[in-house]
């Protein structure tokens, strides 16, 4: 929905005073639209909505069906009735869209992670230079319809390129230990025996495992009962040194027949380099616990992007698409442009991989993380890189960056990498209080983003915004905006 409290949007007053009477022709219109679950109605799809889903209007009310496209015609059947809006699903599809391709995962349609798997790969890279779009239009920063949207950097070829699966592990109602992703809106477990999107490497290996925690008779948890051990496999490949990590996710410390596991794995899956563990008990929606133990092999794997090589501790954030990741970064850098002898934060670091690609030029880097591992990591890559002007801390970018200034320093740049939640307001306002020349915001979610810019653009304009797909057949969508700051 549009930000109609944020008081630096120019139509704040408008639309505040308009929202009433908006509400009331809205009450209206549900009040004359009589619709219940079940029911079937013929559907133009007029455009795509953010998450990849098609939406149409029935009788003036917004309808959001998954696996539908632009211009499509279906007879769709309710599956949920809101005030203002619909859900529903295709029933059958009368008018097929020309970017319509059959996707390769037959379970594409359940699970999340594939929303766009049924469409183009050149359409979908024009989806989610719209998505930026549509952002930007329901927040509507200073300027907006003039900003430089550049066509999406996309991929030769958009399968295999995950470099992580997280499935979450079950036994299912015959006994057979099952690994996979959750249905969508549930907690029904789909059992992934194979997935287009992941480096197959990662799925060799998966599957194996969970073939021995069958064979070993492993206790699997059980949601319901809320007992058991194993809760989750996560398998994570460096695509430029071929280390593989696995990490059992689990309810307890204690591991059952770790021994025979350990000796299975180092014999029949010899890429495996290393072997954690993972303990996050009890009912919790967090995949990770805070402990993490070594189980064999090294206590990390290798990865290299660019002429730079990075540690990979279990837990340490690496975006998922190796290929991309390196298109994404070199991007970052560009819009930074950063001069020789200017200093740099490094914001939401991760394991450094942003500011350490910059400190060849830069005076100094100082970066931070919240999760020590990482920091760990960024400080060691940086050490193992030879690079001595580079360093990481624990905390966050909204408490550190700050205390830093106090300090006396005051960075020439800033770069910022935040999750799907977006800035911190307070990181906000300490970008604005001292007011770096360069800003580059790297971005996971376009609707964070544009919110973000909202603020941001009251002292900073945007050059242009250049759309990244790192997750081809997803409606996931990552861009990179360069601001310079207003004179």
């Amino acid at each position: 929905m549009a930000n109609y409290e944020s008081k630096n949007h120019r139509g704040y007053h408008r639309d505040r005073n308009q929202r009433p009477h908006q509400d009331q022709r809205r009450a209206r219109q549900t009040e004359r639209v009589q619709v219940e679950v079940g029911q079937r109605f013929p559907l133009t799809i007029k455009r795509m909505g953010i998450n990849g889903e098609g939406i149409g209007y029935y009788k003036r009310m917004a309808v959001f069906v998954p696996g539908a496209l632009t211009n499509e015609e279906a007879v769709v059947e309710v599956t949920s009735v809101a005030t203002r809006y619909l859900r529903a699903k295709v029933h059958r599809i009368r008018k097929t869209s020309p970017h319509r391709v059959e996707p390769r995962d037959s379970y594409a349609d359940q699970v999340g992670g594939f929303e766009l798997e049924h469409l183009d790969y050149p359409a979908q890279l024009a989806f989610k230079r719209d998505v930026v779009a549509q952002a930007l239009e329901r927040y509507q920063p200073e300027g907006f319809h003039s900003y430089d949207l550049r066509p999406t950097l996309g991929m030769k070829d958009p399968y295999g390129y995950r470099n992580k699966a997280q499935f979450q592990v079950r036994r299912n109602a015959e006994g057979q230990v099952e690994a996979g992703l959750y249905a969508e809106r549930s907690h029904d477990l789909i059992d992934l025996p194979t997935c287009s999107v992941q480096m197959p490497v990662t799925m060799t290996v998966m599957r194996a495992v969970v073939a021995m925690l069958q064979d070993l008779d492993m206790p699997i948890y059980d949601e319901e009962q809320k007992s058991g051990i194993v809760k989750t496999l996560v398998v994570r490949a460096a695509a430029h040194t071929d280390d593989v990590q696995l990490v059992f996710i689990t309810n307890s410390p204690k591991l059952p027949h770790k021994r025979e596991l350990l000796e299975r794995i180092a014999n029949e899956l010899p890429q495996v380099t290393s072997v954690m563990q993972n303990i996050n008990p009890g009912e919790t929606s967090l995949v990770w616990g805070d402990d993490t133990r070594h189980l064999a092999g090294a206590e990390a794997i290798t990865e290299k992007l660019g002429d730079l090589t990075f540690k990979l501790s279990a837990r340490a954030f690496l975006q998922l698409n190796p290929a991309q990741t390196e298109v994404l970064y070199d991007e970052a850098k560009k819009a930074l442009d950063l001069q020789p002898g200017q200093t740099v934060v490094d914001a939401y670091a991760g394991i450094g991989t942003i500011g350490l690609s910059l400190a060849d030029v830069a005076a100094e880097v100082r970066g931070m993380e919240i999760i020590p591992e990482a920091v760990d990591d960024a400080n060691a890559n940086a050490a193992a890189n030879g690079i001595t002007n580079a360093h990481y801390e624990v905390g966050t970018a909204e408490d550190l960056l700050p205390k830093w200034v106090m300090a006396g320093f005051r960075p020439d740049a800033i770069v910022v990498d935040p999750p799907r939640t977006g800035l911190d307001a307070t990181l906000i306002e300490t970008i604005l209080a001292i007011r770096p020349s360069k800003l580059v915001y790297v971005s996971c979610n376009p609707s964070t983003l544009a919110k973000d810019l909202v603020d941001l653009t009251t002292d900073y304009r945007v050059e242009y915004i250049q759309s990244v797909d790192m997750m081809p057949q997803t409606a996931r969508c990552e861009a990179v905006v360069k601001l310079t700051r207003r004179q």
